[in-house]
């Protein structure tokens, strides 16, 4: 298994890692993503560490905390061998204070997410959203001040904006407190916006990305074809509204394009989807997701093996799109070769 520096924090995560989100099934959309009990979530486990597949995230609102119990319950016994990641700052619960990132929320949480964890530390804690009514440097004291009393290792951020980040990123420096190394991200074929601004903060800034539903919300996995409805089971018939949106015509241009690599390579297209992914700048770690064995054992496969050139060629023009004022400027390379995006193009 490869391993990579998440960020400038020295430290090393594995380049796949497991998205627990499937465990535990309460909820309308945790339901929809998988239901693993206790003995499927040990026998995950098993496999994936077996693979080399250490780094498994998790969040207190996956299964409403079931997530976090039946993630702690299969490691039972085999805690140092695994990374730990989970986040908070959503809604967890019906009081006034059981959301956001204030000291009073972001303790309590911490703490219920340690008991669920059965562990004594999270490795690599981050923040499910941005809270606009808690000012950062409060934020970034708490979190530091976990860290001190060694009950988060590493602390991160996922679905914050660049300027968020940075803000956020420039306090902790002015402050001398505990800097966002990761950010958890959806980035995939058919979601580049990652690309536009968060990417190039990243080369800047010394911020890994841990990347989210690298198939696009299941649009990637090869049963999306153009014509055809969606095939039973699919979870996109209850989720669709949850996803991040994409245009239908580009994602059949990109699965007409997969299917291409495909037929060249003898992959599959989840694993030419990740392997992609594994080849772009920043990504330290693509987390998968999978209901069964047979759906871990696939994603596995996306290891071991490169798309050339002229393949990343064809899937970067399938997937590309003209990014918004005021980055499309630089992404066409109309206003200086020094701009951000160079850096991305070497």
């Amino acid at each position: 298994m490869e391993h990579r520096f998440l960020g400038r924090s020295g430290f090393k995560i594995p380049v796949l890692g497991f998205g627990a989100g499937t465990f535990g099934g309460e909820g309308p959309l945790f339901s929809a993503w998988g239901n693993t009990d206790v003995a499927g979530a040990r026998r995950i486990v098993d496999i994936c560490l077996d693979a080399g597949v250490n780094l498994f995230d998790s969040a207190d609102v996956y299964s409403n905390g079931a997530s976090e119990s039946i993630l702690g319950t299969a490691l039972k016994g085999r805690r140092e061998r695994a990374i730990i990641s989970t986040k908070l700052s959503l809604r967890s619960g019906d009081g006034p204070n059981d959301v956001g990132s204030s000291r009073h929320h972001l303790i309590d949480a911490a703490d219920a997410a340690l008991k669920r964890l059965d562990t004594d530390r999270i490795d690599i804690l981050q923040l499910h959203a941005f809270d606009a009514m808690t000012p950062v440097e409060q934020v970034l004291a708490t979190l530091d001040a976990l860290v001190r009393a060694g009950k988060v290792r590493y602390i991160g951020v996922s679905n914050f904006s660049g300027w968020q980040l940075m803000k956020s990123l420039a306090a902790a420096d002015r402050l001398g407190l505990q800097r966002y190394v990761a950010n958890q991200t959806y980035y995939s074929l058919i979601g580049r916006d990652y690309e536009w601004e968060l990417m190039p903060l990243a080369i800047d800034q010394g911020v890994g990305a841990i990347v989210w539903s690298p198939l696009g919300w299941g649009r990637l996995t090869g049963k999306i074809r153009r014509g055809a409805p969606l095939p039973r089971g699919s979870r996109l018939h209850d989720t669709a509204g949850f996803a991040p949106p994409t245009d239908d015509e580009r994602l059949y241009r990109v699965i007409e394009a997969m299917d291409e690599v495909a037929g060249e390579t003898g992959k599959t297209l989840p694993q030419i989807a990740i392997n992609w992914l594994l080849l772009r700048p920043t990504v330290a770690s693509v987390l998968m997701g999978a209901r069964d064995e047979a759906q871990l054992k696939q994603n596995l496969g996306a290891l071991g093996w490169q798309l050339s050139a002229a393949q990343l060629a064809r899937l970067d023009a399938a997937s590309a799109v003209t990014p918004p004022y005021p980055y499309y400027p630089y992404w066409n390379g109309q206003f200086s070769e020094r701009s951000p995006v160079a850096v991305l193009r070497g």
